[in-house]
């Protein structure tokens, strides 16, 4: 038998406003068909005053350990994947601890933008295999609305707020069931390309989003046919072996892209941006979760996870459900 972390539940969140395209041609330059044939987004869901990135990655995490059947003294590890924590520090994974009443545990928060889930996934799988934890909550949140220039049409209308979160549990298996592969990346050359203009290091500030759309959408297609073929090729597997992607929810042109340069046809692959938008680290857990509840995914299907963010980092993963 062989030790893998299996998926034992998934949970989302999502604050209570939803902002049409419409709603925000209100506010900003723009419009309902500029953003969706651009982008394919329709809506995002926008934080109140009292949520927050802890709050909001609790919320999920309830969803995820009530349909895991545990209970939070039973978490041995969360981690947190977010670029918007509640605090500089402390990391907002003990934040979420605090809020579900988990008794003492590991907790800590990954920071890899959009690719946060992907690499939190990782460092779970890597823990659970050596025996830190029998139970892993990994989370991905985001209150990305905390850091746009509203005033900047090209990256406002892109993005949301949400949560999504998995609990993993580590399990001898005698099939192929679990995590089977992960590959992450990074390429800190093209920092400029998407970044946030300010930091506790440098300007003391939060600063605002920025990015060179065009580059970004040039490099997300290559970078994430090619980290997809790497999972697929650690586990001998192809494309046409793959049930559903479940892909980083940033644009629906380049989740298009991608699917086309792989050959998969879009009704494999779970799309959520229309609903969400770009939410960075929680819209992977967030489709997967959508997905998982719809019925779409079922015990026995081979699932691939794929994300790219600023820095660029870059992830996928495969797995059995």
């Amino acid at each position: 038998m062989t030790i893998r972390a299996i998926l034992a539940g998934t949970g989302s969140a999502l604050p209570r406003t939803r902002v049409s395209n419409a709603e925000l041609a209100e506010r900003v330059d723009t419009s309902d068909e500029w953003i969706v044939e651009r982008t394919g987004i329709r809506f995002r869901h926008i934080a109140e005053p009292d949520e927050t990135t802890a709050t909001l990655g609790a919320d999920a995490a309830k969803q995820a350990l009530a349909a895991a059947g545990l209970q939070p003294a039973d978490i041995g590890l969360i981690i947190v994947a977010t670029a918007t924590p509640d605090n500089t520090f402390p990391a907002s994974a003990t934040k979420v601890q605090a809020i579900l009443g988990a008794p003492d545990c590991i907790a800590f928060d990954v920071a890899a933008v959009c690719s946060g889930f992907l690499y939190a996934v990782s460092v779970a799988d890597s823990m659970l295999r050596t025996g830190a934890a029998k139970h892993a909550l990994v989370i991905g949140s985001e209150t990305f609305s905390r850091i746009l220039d509203w005033e900047d049409r090209t990256t406002c209308v892109l993005f949301g707020d949400g949560a999504g979160a998995v609990v993993l549990s580590a399990a001898d298996v005698e099939d192929d069931r679990g995590i089977l592969a992960t590959r992450l990346h990074a390429e800190g050359k093209y920092t400029d390309m998407l970044y946030v203009d300010g930091g506790p290091s440098t300007t003391g500030t939060v600063g605002h989003v920025r990015m060179q759309g065009r580059e970004v959408f040039r490099h997300a297609v290559t970078n994430l046919a090619a980290v997809l073929g790497e999972v697929l090729e650690d586990v001998g597997l192809s494309a046409h072996d793959i049930d559903w992607v479940v892909p980083h929810q940033a644009n629906k042109r380049i989740i298009d892209a991608t699917a086309k340069k792989l050959g998969l046809p879009a009704e494999r692959v779970v799309l959520t941006v229309d609903q969400h938008a770009n939410t960075s680290a929680a819209s992977v857990p967030l489709a997967l979760d959508l997905a998982v509840r719809d019925g779409r995914i079922k015990r026995g299907d081979l699932v691939v996870l794929e994300a790219m963010g600023g820095g660029f980092t870059w992830g996928a993963a495969i797995l059995r459900v």
